[in-house]
């Protein structure tokens, strides 16, 4: 009788801690290579040609505005974090080369805080969820919400909602 309370307790303990620390995640991967975005401007038949040349033209690809290296934190992490301004004005987060180990509840912020150090100091610090991450590895995008407060703004984090850890950060202004 008492080795079987005993084996109940180890196999709920055990069937809990799976359920928590999903550990098979950190031996799964998959890749997500997305094309740099594109806007296409909407054609205004409405304009007088002189008018239209007399207004530049917005460029036609996106505009670079800031560029970093992921930094180690938790787990290894690498590639470069690029925020983009598309010709609409809207701005993306790109990960390109990007590369870190899989875990649950993983999703990328922008955060106050400056990159690199301890994994643990973004605890604290306001952060502007941009999603899920899309994958372990590859070139992905993440909307930058327009209406947003990104003053101080320092860099891209991936996150671990589930245990509070950086996997990695890159240094970003915007």
């Amino acid at each position: 009788m008492k080795r079987a309370i005993v084996a109940g307790v180890v196999a709920v303990a055990l069937a809990a801690g799976l359920a928590v620390f999903e550990p098979w995640t950190f031996w799964t991967r998959s890749t997500v290579v997305e094309a740099l975005p594109t806007v296409s401007a909407p054609a205004d038949t409405d304009v007088d040609p002189a008018e239209a040349a007399a207004v530049p033209a917005p460029p036609a690809e996106p505009v670079e505005l800031s560029r970093g290296e992921f930094i180690t934190q938790e787990h290894a992490t690498s590639g470069v974090a690029r925020v983009l301004e598309l010709p609409d004005g809207s701005r993306v987060l790109r990960l390109e080369g990007f590369s870190t180990r899989n875990g649950p509840d993983l999703v990328v912020v922008l955060s106050e805080e400056t990159a690199g150090g301890d994994w643990f100091k973004y605890n604290d610090v306001r952060m502007i969820p941009l999603g899920d991450l899309k994958g372990t590895d590859g070139d992905q995008n993440y909307d930058i919400p327009l209406d947003g407060d990104l003053a101080g703004i320092q860099s891209a984090v991936i996150w671990c909602d589930r245990f509070n850890v950086s996997f990695g950060s890159a240094p970003i202004s915007l």
